[in-house]
């Protein structure tokens, strides 16, 4: 019964990846696509979860760990570039 709910989560989050893909191709602003880029980061860390979960090894959570972190990281460095043209003060 787990293997349904996994295999219908990875569709779901699947199709989320697929709909942030296109909102980053039809956005007008900058700032949407840093959103939907940010969202599809989030996404991928859900799929590499429950592929963990899948396969029943925990490398992915680890993985998905250090993804979480850059992708936290990327997300402000480019939210401060826009804001003020330069990450280092």
């Amino acid at each position: 019964m787990i293997s349904i709910a996994i295999y219908f989560a990875f569709a779901c989050f699947g199709a989320a990846i697929m709909m942030c893909l296109w909102r980053i191709i039809t956005a007008e602003g900058v700032g949407t696509r840093v959103l939907a880029l940010d969202t599809m980061v989030i996404n991928t860390i859900a799929l590499m979860i429950l592929y963990g979960l899948n396969i029943g090894t925990e490398i992915f959570f680890e993985s998905a760990m250090i993804i979480a972190m850059l992708g936290f990281v990327s997300t402000v460095a480019y939210a401060r570039f826009m804001l003020r043209g330069n990450i280092i003060e």
